[in-house]
Parts: C-alpha cells; structure tokens; sequence
C-alpha cells in the first residue's frame, strides 16, 4: 500500500489503495506507476507484503482491533446509521461489493477528465473508503464499516495527472480558477441530502471557492470530514518539525483527522500541523476493494473514513445537531489523549464512538432552541427603554446658562455703577478769564 504526496502545483489528490490479486486477505503491495488511478500520486514506500492468510480467512477477525479501537460495537447498541447519507468525495466506487450492494448511490463526475467506470482502477480507493464507512459486511462474515447502515453518495474526483515529462498540468484542472472540483462536489453533497462528506483527499494551500463551499455545508447541517494528509516523515517536516497544511482539512469548521497505529501512536507518515483534531486507525486497516476483494490500507485517508462513519452515527441518532457540536462530542471524548490534552500529531486523541454518542446526547440536550420568525431576522427579543438623545446633559447646560447669564448680569451691572459714581462728582470747570483777573489784583 502506498501513502500518496500532494503535487506542489496544488492538484486535487487522494491517498490510493493497492489491490491484491488474489481473494484472500493480504497486505497490499506497492502500486507501479502503470497502476495509479489518474490524479493519485505515489510517494510513499511500499508495506511488507506477508504470505497470505489460508483461503477462507474472515476479514472479520482481522479488523476486529480497529472496531475495538473505535469502541463500534458499543455505538451499535444505539444506533447503526440507518437514514444517514455519507457523501464520499474519492475515485468512485464498485457498487457491486457484497457489502455495499444497494446502499450506493452515484453521483456526477465531478473532476475535469473524463471517469471511467470501468476501468479496473476507478474504483479501487473509494471502494476501500466507502467500506471503512458503511460496510454492511456479507453474511456472517465481511467487512463491517463504522456506520453499516449508512448511505454512500459517491461523488468521482479524479484530476488528471502530471505529466512525466514535467510540463504543467492543463489549463482546466488548475485550482487557481474562480472554482475547483472539490468545491463543486461539497456543494452538490450539501444540496442532495448528505448529512456527512468524507474527503480522503487534499491539497496545499487554501482556495476561496472551497473555503466558501465549505461554510455553505455548514450552514446546512454537515460535518465535513478530511485527511489531514501523509506528509509526516517528509524531509520538510523533519527539518521544520512540521507538515504542510493539507486542504480541505485545513479550513476552519472541517475535522481534520490524523492516523495512529494499533497501538494508539501517530503514524510515522501522518501529517503534523494544527489541523489534525482527532485520530483514527490508519496503518494496516483492512478494507473491500473492486470485485469483493479484500485488502490492506495505510494512510489518513483510511482514518478519515472511519471518523466519518463516526460523524454518521450521531447524525443518525440526532439529525439535527449541529457540525460544531458533533466536532465537540469526538474531540471531549476522545481517548488516548495527549498528556497536554492535545497535540499537533493526533489531536485530541483517538475518536471513540461510543463515548462520542453519549456525549452528542447531553451536547443537544443542553442546546435550546430559539425560533425566529420569518419577517425577523434577530426575532423580537426583550423590549428595552428609548435610550436619550445623544447631546449634552441637560442639567449641566442649564448650570452653565445660567452662570453665563448671571455673569453678563454682573458685568453689566457693574459699567452702571461705575457710570453713576462719574456722573455725581461731575467734571471740574476753570473759567480762565477770572483766574486771570484774580492774579492780576493781587
């Protein structure tokens, strides 16, 4: 099985599966470039393959640690995610599959190359994807998925490949356009009766018109699910201590999931960033692959679709709690926490689906629900008292009137009586002509 690395160009990209020839169970070996779905990138090095297991063997058994993880079985006794639509955004899916037979609903292309169904590697990723999430298993044995009573809504997106010759990818499968594929899938998912999305894909560096679909799924009611990627043991993250960014799950309100192994550690490979929220099992998951086959996956897409079939569980027991609240059920109940309580490798900790539901029942019955009526946009509300006019405070200003009036008063009082004392003392008058006579007789 190989884990795949995004192109820098920012191609839309999946994590692949590898398929092993044979019905028995095995861990797959690695793909040759002949063998990768269009828009699946290999990078990552190739499992052991061990010799396989004696014909007959149930795939039951050997997925049993991953349910134990997941505590399923525990989620079961309340509910199995029956009326709940997943919408799979992956490399479409064989219908066929004993456990997905009549449970599969199929979608438009929504990449920009043509998706040929039956070509023998269409289906191959988003079959094991569609497993880990809704497998209904195939009589008393077969793969059971986290919510196996679940709907899968698959949506192809598959982006053509880069050329081995290193010229650029074709115009019309750039993401730097007003739209991008993913966009278009997220919005047809919210608009035809998903109530989850899963995307075992991703890209670097954020696109306006996904971040803008994403908010509308949120809106509606979905919780949006996305592999944080596979970029952990990446020479960039050895040298930063860090991973890329891995979009879609690096817009705000999408759960990001990372992997961990059966032990509950972080995947050597599993992307390292403040994206990651929750966990999930991803190294050597067993999975359904086209034709009834069965295989093994390692990678955060794995992880992915198993936290989505989670996501479906809650949203089957309560259809209308909101995305944020199911993001706050996974991450409060999570276990194999952190000693810090979180950390940029496995979040929160690994999901618990059990734990998770009994939570999402407190979260939506602590919740209040207020109507608005529909000519209001914030409702009625509380009626409050008419705030003053903004001015002056009308004592002040009386106070101030009144001194200044008071003050004028004074002054011209004043000019009055300094007029009246003038008047009595009069101006003193000399008659020149006598004072002359006066000095004359003497």
């Amino acid at each position: 099985m190989l884990r795949r690395r995004l192109w820098a160009t920012g191609v839309l990209v999946a994590i692949s599966v590898a398929v092993p020839a044979v019905p028995a169970f095995a861990t797959l070996p690695a793909e040759t470039p002949a063998e990768t779905p269009a828009g699946l990138l290999a990078g990552m090095p190739a499992a052991p393959v061990p010799a396989a297991p004696p014909e007959g063997a149930d795939v039951r058994e050997d997925q049993r640690w991953v349910l134990e993880m997941l505590r399923a079985q525990e989620a079961w006794k309340v509910t199995r995610g029956a009326g709940v639509t997943v919408a799979l955004v992956d490399s479409g899916v064989d219908d066929q599959v004993a456990e997905l037979r009549g449970r599969v609903i199929s979608g438009p292309d929504m990449g920009s190359v043509k998706f040929d169904r039956n070509s023998p590697d269409a289906g191959r990723h988003g079959t094991a994807m569609a497993s880990l999430i809704a497998g209904a298993g195939n009589g008393e044995g077969g793969l059971l998925g986290i919510a196996p009573e679940a709907r899968i809504l698959s949506l192809p997106l598959i982006v053509e490949e880069r050329p081995e010759d290193g010229s650029t990818l074709p115009e019309e499968d750039l993401r730097s356009r007003s739209d991008s594929p993913l966009a278009r899938a997220i919005r047809y998912a919210a608009d035809n009766g998903a109530q989850v999305i899963s995307m075992s894909l991703g890209a670097y560096g954020p696109h306006r018109s996904e971040r803008e679909a994403v908010s509308y799924a949120l809106s509606r009611g979905v919780v949006l699910v996305a592999a944080v990627g596979n970029d952990g043991d990446s020479q960039y993250a050895k040298d930063n201590s860090t991973s890329f960014w891995n979009f879609p799950a690096g817009y705000s309100g999408v759960i990001g999931v990372g992997a961990v192994d059966r032990l509950g550690k972080p995947a050597r490979f599993s992307s390292d960033n403040l994206s990651v929220l929750v966990s999930a099992p991803g190294v050597g998951v067993p999975v359904v692959v086209p034709g009834g086959n069965y295989g093994s996956s390692e990678g955060t897409s794995s992880a992915t679709a198993l936290v989505a079939g989670v996501a479906a569980l809650i949203k089957a027991k309560y259809p209308n709690i909101a995305p944020q609240m199911v993001a706050q059920a996974l991450v409060s109940t999570a276990s194999a926490s952190p000693a810090a309580g979180y950390d940029d490798h496995i979040g929160f900790g690994v999901v618990d689906a059990a734990a998770a539901l009994a939570r999402a029942d407190r979260l939506v019955a602590g919740a209040t629900e207020i109507s608005v009526p529909d000519d209001k946009h914030f409702g009625a509300g509380v009626p409050h008292e008419e705030y003053s006019r903004p001015g002056p405070d009308p004592l002040r200003l009386w106070l101030y009137g009144t001194s200044l009036v008071g003050g004028l008063v004074a002054f011209a009082a004043a000019v009055v009586m300094l007029g009246r004392h003038s008047d009595r003392n009069g101006p003193v008058v000399v008659d020149t002509e006598t004072a002359k006579r006066g000095r004359s007789r003497r």
